[in-house]
């Protein structure tokens, strides 16, 4: 089925806003995956930053090596609600943040495998710490740093990390080799949505600069962006690239998709409150852009909704946009065989991802429930719902 353009439950018995995620889609991506992990023989992390529903973790964790994290919550929660689910050996939690505060690092010591570092300061600042926690707790934690390839592929300036001025991993200029006692891993990351021939362009900036790093690590992480379930993505050429990366470096390599792992599996079902007449026809539904799909501001994208077109396509044409008091909470500009009515369900492709980790309550507006479809027996279970505790107890 695909998820891109079609879904296969009924929206109609859905109470909206809703996360809807199909069980079965996100199988698919992971036998991907797993084909992947298999013949390249990689390790293959979560990015919770994208996909952190953690009621799906135990489908997830068997076929996948960990996560990656962004914080101490995010590596608490691979840690508490992930890694026990994985196969034995694996359920790796590996952390990487611009900058740590003491106090994160001593949160990080109880639930990370992995501490990625953004400068080699931060690096002195806090090794010998590490090093005295990790003994402490009985645990072996690695160190690794972030390295900027200076090679940009991304199109889109806020999510390219090499673009000018990044704030993101250390550049070749100031990369001092003769200060990586305890450092056993490289990261990178420069990807965004992409396909294997962006990182193969990518592992040659990184080989052309790093040649005499390479050697001395134990394990290299290429970071995430690869769009490696999307129809058409060149998984052929991304096994041999890390094949031969590691056949020619000695190293392990890492990759850590996020919208890979839930890309077309989710859903976000919404309801038309009413269509009012300005200067063009414009549907006010259920939810608002800024706090349940905030990518498509941010981005900025416009998202599917199931049996639309583009603007003209179709014998209506509209603008959807949601409740808030946001001028700019607008989803885009849609065509449809006949006009939505009140109450007519909208329903949104691809918001798994970048979705249920992002959205607020700006203007109290209601948080989407989250549920699960199981299409082996047509199944939906309803993960969580919201209301106004949910609002107010993030305030003062």
């Amino acid at each position: 089925m695909d998820g891109r353009r079609e879904y296969r439950f009924d929206p109609a018995g859905v109470k909206t806003p809703c996360f809807v995620v199909d069980e079965g889609l996100l199988r698919d991506n992971l036998d991907i995956l797993a084909s992947v992990r298999q013949r390249a023989g990689c390790k293959v992390l979560l990015a919770l930053k994208c996909f952190a529903m953690h009621s799906t973790f135990p489908l997830l964790a068997p076929q996948l090596d960990g996560v990656c994290a962004s914080s101490p919550h995010e590596a608490r929660l691979g840690c508490e609600e992930f890694a026990p689910h994985c196969r034995p050996g694996t359920g790796e939690v590996h952390t990487f943040a611009a900058g740590f505060s003491e106090a994160d690092i001593r949160d990080l010591c109880q639930t990370s495998d992995h501490i990625v570092f953004n400068s080699f300061a931060q690096l002195d600042r806090f090794r010998p710490l590490v090093r005295e926690l990790a003994e402490a707790n009985g645990r072996a934690i690695e160190l690794a740093l972030r390295i900027n390839p200076e090679h940009s592929e991304g199109a889109t300036p806020i999510y390219d990390p090499c673009a000018p001025g990044s704030r993101l991993g250390i550049r070749r200029a100031h990369f001092d080799p003769a200060n990586l006692d305890g450092v056993t891993g490289l990261h990178w990351h420069n990807l965004c949505e992409q396909d294997a021939d962006c990182l193969e362009r990518t592992v040659a900036a990184v080989e052309a600069s790093f040649a005499d790093v390479l050697p001395r690590m134990r394990y290299v992480n290429f970071g995430g962006g690869h769009h490696i379930t999307r129809p058409g993505y060149d998984v052929d050429l991304l096994v041999r690239i890390i094949t031969r990366f590691k056949e020619k470096w000695g190293v392990e390599v890492y990759l850590e998709p996020g919208e890979a792992v839930a890309l077309n599996a989710g859903y976000l079902v919404t309801t038309v409150l009413d269509v009012i007449r300005a200067d063009m026809d414009i549907v006010i539904m259920d939810s608002a852009v800024p706090c349940h799909m905030p990518d498509v501001i941010e981005m900025p994208y416009r998202p599917h909704i199931v049996g639309s077109g583009e603007p003209g396509d179709k014998a209506w044409t509209c603008r959807i946009g949601g409740p808030s008091c946001l001028a700019g909470d607008v989803a885009g500009e849609y065509s449809f065989d006949t006009p939505p009515m009140t109450g007519d369900r909208l329903v949104f492709t691809d918001m798994a991802i970048y979705s249920m980790v992002k959205t607020n309550t700006f203007n109290g507006i209601q948080l989407p429930s989250i549920r699960i479809f199981r299409p082996q027996t047509g199944e939906m279970v309803t993960v969580r719902s919201f209301g106004y505790q949910d609002f107010k107890n993030r305030l003062s």
